[in-house]
């Protein structure tokens, strides 16, 4: 120890030594007993929040004095409120009630989903889930060069630009252990093109339906080629703002198509790529033309139909399309572009027609799942915002 200052006096220091001594000796067991309250005071709380807990989960909370029999009641007392308590031992129990509330809201979710697969288990244990298949919807739009000629309207070559909606949509089908595929494809296109001379406008608009079916030649994980062929449908007109008499030819078509469709997929640093080749032609069919001179008036007034039908292959015409696309991913969507080139031409009651485009094409593909009938015993699968 230390040598004391000379100024202060040894036997004073001692005395107040012993005084501390012997106050701290004094004071401990009511230090030890105010430890004990507080622990008893944080026990209380935990207590009286699982108690108000289990009364909430279960709708057995009362208000008044007397319990009610045969239940499990809690019961509060009226005065409870008024009742005075520490804020620290108030927020301890709030976040208490908060996270036990949470594991109550998160059992009855886990116990409503098991709920929903014992519901499915029973109702469809023969039903084999991956049946649910994906539709693939491309919905694009384009641009680009038009090249025409009409000469039941003029024998001059007629050029300019185009524009045209697609939207397609694919999906597997049940038939041959699921190798066959249907296809939708509706494309919708307006040109205005000029002649050589500037002085003349064909105005033209057309609207094209296909719907087909392709089996998996080839499947491999990466590369398919799917082979098939589908029902065509084209309506359209074109109008010349030059002639006055005769000034609008109108195109109606109905034929069979061979259809080939070639797709690769790949990575780039894991995202995912498609590339997609699409041919067409058709082989046989059937098309309005009026005979050369012949008037629409003749036609719809008069009633002169005798050869306005016409049976049509490749003797007569020729037509064919060519659809090249990329799929990508772009954030969270799936971006497509490609190229789309159509040949068409007519030879027909001395008419020849032909309409020859190159567009652009950008848009968005999706994939989802849809399903009816006895498959919507199936809908408890999804989140629906209609069940």
């Amino acid at each position: 120890m230390k040598p004391l200052p000379p100024n202060i006096n040894e036997k004073k220091f001692m005395v107040h030594c012993l005084l501390f001594i012997f106050c701290v000796c004094l004071l401990w067991p009511s230090m030890l007993k105010a430890q004990e309250t507080i622990e008893e005071a944080h026990k209380m709380s935990y207590e009286r929040a699982d108690s108000l807990l289990i009364a909430l989960s279960k709708g057995k909370l009362s208000n008044s004095s007397e319990p009610v029999p045969g239940n499990d009641t809690i019961v509060i007392e009226k005065g409870l409120q008024d009742e005075t308590i520490d804020m620290f031992v108030l927020s301890d129990e709030k976040k208490e009630v908060k996270r036990k509330r949470a594991n109550v809201d998160r059992n009855e979710l886990l116990l409503e989903q098991a709920n929903r697969k014992s519901l499915l288990k029973e109702e469809d244990s023969d039903v084999d889930y991956r049946d649910l298949r994906s539709i693939n919807e491309g919905t694009l739009v384009g641009a680009g060069g038009y090249m025409m000629k009409d000469s039941y309207l003029s024998n001059e070559k007629y050029g300019g630009v185009g524009f045209r909606f697609l939207n397609e949509r694919m999906r597997l089908t049940k038939i041959a252990n699921n190798r066959i595929s249907r296809q939708n494809i509706v494309s919708v296109d307006i040109s205005s093109v000029m002649n050589g001379a500037r002085n003349a406008n064909f105005l033209s608009a057309f609207v094209d339906y296909s719907y087909g079916f392709h089996y998996r030649f080839i499947q491999v994980p990466d590369f398919k080629i799917l082979v098939g062929g589908n029902i065509h449908g084209m309506l359209g007109m074109v109008y010349n703002t030059r002639n006055g008499n005769n000034p609008l030819t109108v195109h109606a078509d109905f034929d069979l198509n061979f259809s080939l469709i070639a797709i690769y997929e790949f990575r780039i640093k894991k995202a995912p790529f498609a590339i997609r080749y699409q041919f067409e032609s058709p082989f046989v069919g059937l098309l309005f033309s009026p005979v050369y001179e012949q008037s629409y008036y003749e036609i719809f007034s008069l009633g002169n139909t005798a050869e306005i039908y016409n049976f049509n292959s490749f003797h007569n015409k020729f037509a064919i399309r060519n659809y090249l696309t990329l799929d990508f991913p772009l954030g969270s969507a799936t971006v497509r572009v490609g190229y789309l080139g159509s040949y068409y031409t007519t030879d027909i009651k001395e008419i020849d027609r032909y309409i020859i485009s190159h567009n652009v094409m950008l848009g968005f593909v999706k994939e989802f799942v849809a399903f009816g009938g006895r498959e919507l015993r199936r809908r408890h699968l999804f989140n629906s915002a209609y069940y």
